[in-house]
């Protein structure tokens, strides 16, 4: 059934409510928006806006793995991952290239101008669209959750998310193994493994052979991988168009085309190396993948040397 303006009326009355509760989700989300808002609509020129909008890829990157994958897989709700989802990426990598760009000619101008707009789009969509649509939909337990996700994530735009007393509120654990993992190599208890794994010096996910996230080490992360992710379909948890080379990765892994996938790329002007690496037991059946994430900064000064 087509929406009604009442069931419209309702959404953004919800959003707005959650949005005043200082430390909400929401609430942090909107303040961004406030301060996006503010440098868009300046009298600055559109280098300078260009400048000082790229703080925009944390509050697009902090949609993309809190909101759009619940919406997603939970609700059964695909339009926002689908559509906005490709256009923050757009945005972002937009403005990415023109900040890199020194030649900031007439072509150049029409291009900012052009992006600088489509931020401004977005920032409506967000709060005529996307918040109202989680505001009826996310139970309380899944706001405490983003806002315990979301301290992994950077400041945005100087906006410091604020305490939320229902948010600091521990989810009930899982109660875990407490007898020793015996292995081939040897045996070790839960707690010295998970803590091995947490010290080495790498960023790992485990992804099992029904494609489903089933572990992250801790610890600060550059690739975020929220804790509501576990258990959770894992390409619901990519942008539209990286999800069609995780798909092609992890068949070809299935199928046993290949058994390991290299990326290189950089970031903040890190390099890094993401490398994809089946999972198989002794006699080759595929258990699952597993992504690991090094940072090769370290690495580049020694051999420089």
């Amino acid at each position: 059934m087509p929406e009604t303006t009442k069931d419209y009326s309702n959404k953004q009355e919800k959003a707005n409510a959650l949005a005043k509760v200082k430390g909400h989700p929401l609430h942090t989300f909107v303040r961004e928006n406030q301060v996006l808002s503010g440098i868009l609509k300046g009298e600055d020129s559109p280098e300078e806006k260009i400048a000082k909008i790229s703080d925009l890829s944390i509050h697009y990157a902090k949609k993309g793995d809190l909101l759009y994958p619940l919406l997603k897989v939970k609700y059964e709700i695909a339009g926002p991952s689908d559509l906005m989802w490709t256009e923050d990426d757009e945005i972002r990598d937009e403005v990415s290239r023109l900040k890199k760009d020194s030649n900031h000619d007439e072509a150049w101008i029409k291009v900012a101008t052009k992006a600088l707009a489509a931020a401004e789009k977005m920032i409506y969509k967000e709060e005529q669209i996307l918040f109202p649509i989680c505001a009826v939909n996310f139970t309380k337990e899944e706001w405490n959750g983003i806002y315990r996700d979301s301290k992994d994530y950077d400041v945005c735009f100087g906006v410091k998310p604020m305490h939320w007393e229902d948010g600091e509120k521990e989810p009930p654990v899982k109660q875990g193994l407490t007898d020793e993992i015996v292995m081939p190599g040897g045996h070790m208890s839960v707690e010295q493994m998970s803590a091995m794994l947490n010290t080495i010096p790498l960023e790992l996910t485990f992804v099992d052979a029904d494609n489903i996230n089933r572990y992250f080490n801790e610890g600060p992360k550059v690739f975020k991988r929220p804790g509501m992710a576990i258990d959770r379909d894992v390409f619901s948890c990519h942008p539209p168009k990286v999800e069609v080379m995780v798909r092609s990765i992890i068949e070809d892994f299935r199928n046993g085309n290949r058994d390991k996938v290299p990326v290189w790329m950089e970031k903040g002007g890190i390099p890094f190396l993401v490398t994809y690496m089946a999972v198989r037991d002794k006699e080759g059946t595929y258990l699952g993948t597993v992504e690991v994430v090094q940072n090769m900064e370290e690495i580049k000064k020694h051999f420089e040397k």
